[in-house]
């Protein structure tokens, strides 16, 4: 997370509505060897309270969680190199934009009876945003698979106690720079989500 206070302006609700959209992140613990990281789904409570979320029994991070435990997940959005001449200004020097929220707090693991309601959940999420798609539900499973596919999955609740929000947008130059850049990005940039990078750079004076 860029520490520059011009790119940490973005209010909780924000960082929280950008995350919980997401729903996707990179979940990260402290091993006995070092970080261990997993990529998850997870639903974010509109409060941004808490979140839900599952593993395969067999992933390092659920071999290890039987008690709460520290977390946190990085939640990464839109970004872009930015080349120096893209700003038309003299004496700059290369960077990265880009949107990233981290959500902190303790992990701990839920009995699993807790597994199948928070599935229902995490999938009618989702599946809400692909209407007017009739909703896939857990219903439409044959009788007893899901219950043995689930037997191979665990699940968790994050407690969260910070989210930390960077939205890096070329706030700390003038619109005109910005602007310059934001069309560049357009057409050149070299990242993911590069169209919707250059639409927040033209609106990066409102956060």
């Amino acid at each position: 997370m860029h520490p520059n206070p011009a790119f940490r302006k973005t209010g909780v609700d924000l960082n929280i509505d950008f995350a919980r959209s997401r729903g996707f992140g990179v979940l990260s613990v402290n091993g006995a060897e070092g970080p261990l990281v997993s990529h998850v789904p997870f639903l974010l409570s509109d409060d941004g309270r808490e979140a839900e979320l599952h593993l395969v029994r067999s992933n390092p991070i659920a071999q290890l969680i039987n008690a709460p435990t520290p977390a946190v997940i990085a939640v990464s959005g839109p970004d872009s190199y930015i080349s120096p001449d893209w700003y038309g200004v003299d004496d700059q020097v290369p960077t990265w934009n880009y949107v990233a929220v981290h959500l902190r707090g303790i992990l701990e693991p839920l009995p699993q009876a807790a597994l199948h309601p928070m599935l229902d959940r995490l999938s009618a999420h989702f599946e809400e945003l692909l209407l007017p798609k009739p909703p896939w539900t857990t219903d439409k499973m044959s009788d007893g698979v899901m219950d043995r596919m689930m037997r191979a999955i665990v699940p968790y609740k994050m407690v969260i106690n910070s989210i930390n929000g960077t939205w890096k947008l070329n706030q700390n130059k003038g619109v005109s720079v910005r602007e310059r850049a934001s069309t560049h990005v357009l057409a050149h940039g070299i990242g993911t989500e590069t169209k919707i990078l250059s639409a927040m750079m033209l609106g990066a004076a409102d956060r």
